[in-house]
């Protein structure tokens, strides 16, 4: 990590709860701009809480978040939507909107009020489609798409979105292995050649040691541990966390570090 970076995101005693039940408590973490951050834990663990505060679609009951040395609180929703971009895990859309509009959604919030998209607006839904593998589907109705297909689309917006920071909450659980592979290759390669930020739920831990320069593990709606991927994935931290004996394979120059589980 880049320590000299001011950070991205802070936050400070962070605490979260639904009724009754707490589901984040005392969260201090900071994260800093142009890091791709795994995040991981059991189901339950509180990661899509976590996403939803970052995103401000819900808010701290305690304690302090703040986005670029702001109050996250104090930015306007628009001020947000051209800042950061999310993939969510579950998408329903009840209206017959075609592949192309709903990707050219992902533009609304740079393109001013009662004004038609600019050529540079479409240029950027071309090249998210492709990029998603989705131009053949560009007039099929986004309801009549495969749970799979839609995701992609999902994603294209947020590519379309351009934004600084992605999120994504387990954004890649619906599709199949090829363009999982594919999808985190185009998000790596945001963060590598364009300095953007990536905060990323993820189920798989292989595909967090593959992609993730960093990983934050929850557990118990607590920050377990969190730093680099080589330091924090361990054998130990999978047993006490997951409650999972694994053997962790280091990484070589050629392949990144490999989980495997141990059957019994």
């Amino acid at each position: 990590m880049n320590t000299l970076a001011a950070p991205l995101f802070a936050i400070s005693k962070g605490c979260f709860a639904y009724r009754a039940n707490n589901v984040l408590q005392d969260i201090d973490l900071s994260l800093a701009p142009g890091q791709f951050y795994g995040l991981i834990g059991p189901n339950g663990s509180g990661k899509t809480t976590l996403l939803d505060l970052l995103t401000a679609t819900r808010s701290l009951q305690s304690g302090q978040l703040s986005f670029q040395g702001r109050p996250l609180v104090k930015y306007a929703k628009k001020e947000l939507a051209v800042r950061i971009a999310l993939v969510p895990q579950q998408f329903a859309m009840g209206f017959d909107f075609t592949v192309a509009e709903l990707v050219l959604m992902g533009r609304y919030p740079h393109i001013p009020r009662f004004s038609n998209p600019t050529a540079r607006d479409l240029e950027l839904v071309e090249e998210a489609m492709a990029v998603m593998q989705i131009q053949p589907l560009r007039h099929r109705l986004i309801t009549d798409l495969s749970g799979g297909e839609k995701q992609r689309v999902v994603v294209a917006r947020a590519l379309a979105q351009d934004t600084e920071v992605l999120v994504l909450d387990e954004a890649t659980a619906n599709l199949d292995i090829h363009h999982t592979i594919e999808i985190m290759h185009v998000i790596r390669k945001l963060v590598r050649d364009q300095g953007r930020t990536v905060i990323a739920a993820i189920h798989d831990l292989n595909l967090a040691a593959a992609f993730c320069d960093q990983v934050i593990v929850l557990k118990n709606g607590r920050i377990f541990k969190a730093g680099p991927v080589a330091e924090v994935l361990t054998s130990r931290l999978i047993a006490e966390v997951f409650q999972v004996e694994a053997v962790v394979q280091a990484a070589t120059p050629d392949h990144p570090p490999q989980i495997h589980y141990t059957l019994s």
